[in-house]
């Protein structure tokens, strides 16, 4: 029999749509078939809630999965979506933490501070993932990377690089400091070019960027042992979030994969 919207395993899965739902249980929703795969992949799923239709539309897919039947309502509830497909896993937290991070020695981190919308947060995940970084730290007041957009947006990235919401951006930098890793940060007014980076790039690095709308702050700014700015030679005068990280990260990875 399919649970229904009043179901309580369909109620209490609803609850994880809240950040405050989300920490205390340990668990996130993960939303469409390519987050769903992403999830089985990693062994996080506890459960699939899947209608019918999606049940026969992604047999495949839910074959060794451990699949609950929901009803229409009750995966509309699930959803956080505009046209919901009935597919929502619910999965194990996977975040890290700062202490496991810093253990393992990490050649290769970014870091964002402040960073408010759950999209720019995805794409960064994602392409950090990419471009082969240890880890995302989500620092300050930045959102919460579980965030059904967010993960949406992190195109299955999530599960695969060990992210970190950690909110001392300063205690953050003393520790990266004391790993031997140069901390860098974009500014448009760098007293160093992208292009001339390449020595500093190749040793152990972390990238701080600042929020969307307003960059660093100066404190945070001054934490950094090289402000970076990225060489534009047309008529832009600057880079939204995602197109600076893009570049410095493939920079970054440029160079440590030539070791």
């Amino acid at each position: 029999m399919a649970l229904t919207e009043r179901s309580q395993t369909v109620i209490d899965a609803v609850k994880l749509h809240r950040p405050a739902a989300r920490r205390r249980a340990g668990l996130f929703l993960a939303e469409g078939p390519n987050l769903v795969e992403a999830a089985l992949r990693s062994g996080a799923v506890e459960n699939v809630f899947a209608t019918e239709t999606a049940l026969e539309r992604f047999a495949d897919l839910l074959a060794d999965a451990p699949v609950r039947l929901v009803t229409e309502r009750a995966a509309k509830a699930l959803s956080d979506t505009v046209t919901p497909v009935g597919l929502v896993a619910q999965c194990r937290s996977v975040a890290a933490t700062w202490t496991q991070i810093v253990a393992d020695s990490p050649r290769f981190i970014v870091v964002a501070v402040d960073i408010s919308e759950p999209g720019n947060a995805g794409t960064l995940i994602r392409v950090a993932d990419a471009m082969g970084a240890d880890a995302v730290v989500l620092a300050g007041n930045s959102v919460d990377p579980f965030n059904g957009k967010s993960l949406r947006a992190s195109a299955g990235s999530i599960f695969n690089i060990p992210v970190v919401s950690e909110g001392d951006i300063a205690a953050i930098a003393g520790d990266l400091a004391a790993l031997g890793a140069a901390v860098l940060a974009t500014t448009l007014d760098g007293d160093l070019s992208l292009d001339e980076a390449d020595s500093i790039l190749a040793g152990p690095c972390a990238w701080i960027f600042g929020n969307e709308a307003h960059g660093l702050d100066d404190a945070t700014a001054a934490l950094a042992t090289h402000r970076i700015s990225i060489p534009m030679r047309g008529g832009a005068e600057s880079l939204n979030l995602a197109s600076a990280a893009s570049i410095c990260l493939y920079a970054t990875a440029r160079m440590h994969h030539r070791q």
